[in-house]
């Protein structure tokens, strides 16, 4: 089943209130892989609907005790109605791993196979991307507790071919200078790798805690600005003109009903990432007729 993260991200490091995308604890470097799919979702098939196909494969790998898959269910605030599923590994060969794992479990291979196609009675289209982490373009990316968060903001850029480097060398220049006007700015860089439209494509990944910081961020950009200058605003103008083909920025929301999460991450914040049933509503008891 392998949740996957793709989509044509790209990167505009102007946000203050950023922080890293995969980190399960606070000090943790973010994954190497990060393979996306986004499910893009029929008209009126979201929401419940949604979580329910998506509980199966939750109740499948849970019965399964597996351990080598967690991923990150999100909901698309804005753009085309979608949930976006991040799953994280350490290296191509575990996710190979991952993968043959699942195929010679064939009770849990046939419980996903059985969950995809009630799953795809809801879709209208899937898409699969892989990205490699980029520390070089990174910014304390290692200093965010994941678990703590419950968004995703995605900035994707697309680089003009033949001009990745103009455009690495444009994120540098944040790196280097973005944490003096916001000393807790944090971010994290993925290049996408496979997939649709990939070369020269970048996402920055923002885990946000409330959408309240996005107000916050916005005194962090002026003073970003400020101690650029006037010459230093118009040389990033030229250089991302010259640079960059295209910019898409997304928010996701998190949902711990389509996640997988890790026991970490459940220990972290339980009443978030497995919240109790709600109970349903006491019976009434039948009102005595009329005498």
């Amino acid at each position: 089943m392998k949740r996957s993260i793709g989509s044509g991200l790209l990167i505009c490091l102007v946000l203050g209130a950023a922080a890293t995308l995969a980190a399960q604890t606070a000090g943790t470097t973010p994954p190497n892989i990060l393979v996306v799919t986004r499910e893009f979702l029929k008209p009126g098939k979201g929401g419940s609907p949604h979580e329910k196909t998506e509980s199966a494969f939750i109740q499948a790998m849970s019965a399964a005790k597996w351990s080598t898959t967690h991923y990150i269910g999100t909901d698309a605030l804005s753009g085309p109605t979608r949930s976006v599923f991040f799953t994280p590994y350490d290296s191509y060969a575990a996710w190979e791993k991952d993968n043959l794992g699942v195929m010679a479990n064939t009770s849990l291979s046939a419980a996903l196979d059985r969950a995809f196609i009630a799953d795809g009675e809801l879709l209208s289209a899937v898409e699969t991307n892989v990205f490699h982490y980029r520390e070089d373009l990174s910014y304390h990316a290692d200093q965010v507790n994941v678990a703590q968060m419950r968004y995703f903001e995605a900035i994707s850029f697309k680089a003009k071919p033949g001009h990745e480097m103009e455009w690495e060398a444009i994120d540098k220049m944040y790196v280097e200078n973005y944490g003096k006007a916001d000393p807790n700015a944090h971010w994290s860089v993925y290049e996408q790798m496979f997939g649709r439209n990939s070369g020269g494509v970048y996402v920055v990944l923002i885990p946000l805690k409330s959408l309240a910081e996005i107000d916050a961020s916005f005194a962090s950009d002026k003073k970003f600005f400020d101690q650029l200058g006037e010459s230093g605003i118009k040389k990033m103008a030229e250089m991302s003109a010259a640079s960059t083909e295209s910019v898409e920025s997304n928010l996701l929301q998190f949902n711990p009903k389509i996640s997988y999460p890790t026991d970490n991450m459940v220990k972290t914040d339980p009443g978030f990432w497995k919240p109790k049933p709600v109970a349903a509503p006491a019976k009434k008891p039948d009102a005595k007729p009329a005498q």
